[in-house]
């Protein structure tokens, strides 16, 4: 179980929206959100309903301005919570072409330089089979990040990239 609260104003002021699920839009309550309170759980947030848009992890604390998170803006619309089980499995096939095709790698753990373990410049799709996990823009789990959960991201967008540049990736637990 998990709470998340979502502030309109900075410094948990304004109207408040609290939830305690996955809301696929939560737009109609507020009309922006520039606070966040994790009260419990891990949370992914997504600027758009349906849980599109840019996407931004959180764990459990406050972040009393949109730039606390790593915010682009203050709009948000949707968000889940992260379900983790015991004895989570992690597996991640990358692409260095859109729609599954090219060379495939497939990893299990975390990897902190994707040029210099796999020789792979760009990742254009990829297949979460097991876990959750984090691609980042740089080397050493720095830059932007994105969080991907199971399922298959067929071009960068699919995951709220701009671009196809995954330096480094990690699993997401607990």
């Amino acid at each position: 179980m998990g709470r998340i609260v979502f502030f309109e104003d900075k410094n948990f002021q304004g109207r408040r929206y609290e939830c305690d699920s996955d809301c696929s839009d939560f737009h109609a309550y507020l009309s922006h959100c520039n606070s966040i309170r994790v009260d419990s759980g891990t949370w992914v947030v997504y600027e758009r309903p349906n849980y599109t848009g840019n996407r931004y992890l959180l764990t459990r604390g406050e972040y009393p301005e949109y730039l606390g998170w790593m915010g682009l803006n203050d709009c948000l619309s949707s968000c889940k919570i992260i379900r983790f089980t015991s004895g989570m499995q992690y597996k991640v096939q990358l692409y260095d072409k859109p729609d599954f095709t090219g060379q495939a790698i497939e990893s299990i753990e975390d990897c902190p330089s994707v040029v210099e373990r796999f020789r792979l410049r760009e990742v254009h799709s990829c297949k979460v089979l097991d876990g959750y996990w984090i691609f980042y823009e740089h080397p050493n789990y720095r830059g932007h990040q994105y969080f991907l959960e199971k399922g298959n991201y067929r071009k960068p967008v699919d995951w709220g990239a701009v671009c196809p540049t995954v330096q480094s990736f990690r699993r997401f637990t607990e």
